[in-house]
């Protein structure tokens, strides 16, 4: 099963100041939520309840699975320290 990745603007944003190798390794982990790959992921709580967060190093990817329509949505892309 696939699913469909978008960025919010801000994620993308994120992403694109990361240096080469984050970009790489985001990127390798951002493939496998496509890829349906969601083990290991932690379901977050309080403010953040309903959302996931995927590590990718010392990066995090906090996203939201929406559904039936198997969308991913990529909200913040933040070193381990900021993301919260």
């Amino acid at each position: 099963m696939s699913f469909t990745v978008a960025f919010e603007p801000k994620a993308e944003k994120e992403f694109l100041h990361l240096d080469k190798a984050a970009q790489t390794q985001v990127a390798q982990k951002i493939r496998d939520l496509q890829s349906g790959h969601f083990e290991g992921d932690k379901a977050l709580r309080g403010k953040h309840k309903g959302k996931f967060r995927k590590r990718a190093g010392d990066w995090r990817i906090i996203y939201l699975k929406e559904g039936n329509l198997l969308l991913i949505t990529t909200i913040r892309i933040a070193h381990w320290r900021e993301v919260y």
